[in-house]
């Protein structure tokens, strides 16, 4: 677990103005990096960190030499948190850096964001443990969760092509589909289409094959944290996703955050990893004191809807639901990455690993449709009086996050926005 340093400090203020406004997600407390270049331009992706509303060109400062993020994640945690310490040190008020940095920002209006770092392989984890149940329970009443969730971190294998960046435009998917009447299958669109609200975890340096992460080394390959909306067609998924899981129904479309917020970053924001004493304890392998201690990342995360009429009329998106990780995810990213290699699969720089939806225990927590309209037989009425129970053509999901605490300076990670045609 990454300490406490100066690049924390709560007093620390920026010479770019914009760092130091009250609620901005992107203070010199945060450091986020993307991949960027100015909009409208065919010049190549370069690193980039956000603060206020700029972005500084990482290579133009001199602190690296590559515009590849994915080397750049590859490095010791060492190197990280030396890398950190310099760029806060260069946009700290009063630095010698001012004159020379200052040529090396762009406004992030001005820019194009693109995938944050070249994702390799996918993994979709399933650590919601109250979307699990409300789902479970619109499937199977009598056993909401399988025998096996408070054992095993369930996931699955998921589509890295298919990943965007915030403002994706997607198509709607089609597939088969069966009603429960019906005694074949139809072909069509999705008329079920779903959002999931995620955390990315993204992977900094990697193992090698046949060697696994012990628990207690796991956030050492842990290089950052993003916003995940992994889109699911619910009709698609019901029909095909037995015995095998998701294909169809998710593989076309997920949305990332620009930026990833380091581990380094979110040090303030950890908290105690806690299971009800009723419910079985991790097996050794999943199971470390500094995994308990502070395992867990404190974020909140609200769920926002744009219909096509409201950006018509020039309505800003309406809430749909606000909740935090630490209500919601019943497994840790330290597990994941254990158990991701405990069979000796190697991971690498740039892989994803998504939580699986993160819902909170009530209601207006729901990190997804299908839960917060229970499998669309409650629709959700808008404040301009439009309903849904699904996505329909033209809306717009977006989702933000941020970490507050007293005593620390609140950091957000951006949003993701995607529309759906």
């Amino acid at each position: 677990m990454t300490a406490l340093n100066a690049t924390h400090d709560p007093k620390l203020r920026s010479w770019v103005a914009a760092a130091n406004v009250a609620g901005t997600d992107f203070p010199i407390q945060n450091l986020p990096f993307g991949r960027f270049r100015t909009a409208g331009s065919s010049e190549a992706f370069r690193i980039g960190v956000a603060i206020g509303d700029q972005i500084l060109d990482l290579r133009a400062t001199g602190l690296i030499d590559t515009d590849d993020m994915n080397v750049l994640m590859n490095a010791s945690v060492k190197d990280r948190q030396a890398l950190r310490a310099a760029i806060s040190a260069g946009l700290a008020e009063g630095s010698g850096q001012q004159a020379a940095w200052s040529k090396a920002l762009l406004a992030q209006a001005q820019a194009e964001m693109t995938v944050p770092c070249r994702i390799g392989d996918y993994t979709d984890f399933y650590t919601g443990i109250h979307h699990a149940t409300t789902i479970g329970k619109l499937f199977r009443p009598d056993q909401p969760l399988m025998p096996n969730y408070k054992w095993v971190p369930i996931g699955y294998h998921g589509r890295a092509s298919s990943i965007g960046v915030s403002g994706q435009v997607f198509k709607r998917p089609q597939g088969q589909t069966k009603a429960p009447d019906a005694v074949a299958p139809s072909f069509g669109p999705s008329k079920r289409l779903d959002y999931e609200l995620e955390l990315g975890f993204l992977v900094g340096r990697g193992n090698a094959l046949g060697e696994p992460i012990a628990i207690g080394d796991a956030e050492d390959h842990l290089f950052g944290v993003t916003l995940l909306n992994d889109w699911s067609a619910r009709d698609l998924q019901a029909w095909e996703y037995q015995p095998l899981g998701p294909f169809l129904a998710k593989n076309f479309a997920s949305t990332l955050s620009p930026w990833i917020v380091t581990t380094e970053a979110l040090a303030p924001f950890r908290a105690k990893f806690e299971r009800p004493a009723e419910d079985p304890q991790p097996l050794p392998y999943l199971d470390a004191p500094s995994n308990r201690a502070s395992g867990a990342l404190d974020i909140t995360l609200e769920v926002l809807l744009q219909t096509a009429k409201m950006r018509a009329d020039g309505v800003a998106p309406v809430r749909l639901t606000l909740g935090n990780t630490t209500e919601a995810a019943y497994w840790t990213a330290a597990q994941l990455i254990t158990h991701h290699t405990v069979n000796g699969c190697n991971l690498q720089p740039g892989d994803l690993l998504g939580s699986g939806t993160l819902s909170g225990p009530q209601p207006d927590q729901a990190g997804s449709l299908m839960e917060l309209t229970l499998g669309g037989k409650q629709p959700v009425t808008l404040p301009n009086g439009e309903k849904r129970t699904f996505l329909e053509d033209g809306d717009t999901l977006v989702m933000r996050g941020w970490c507050e605490r007293e005593g620390a300076v609140r950091i957000g990670l951006g949003e993701v926005a995607g529309t759906v045609v």
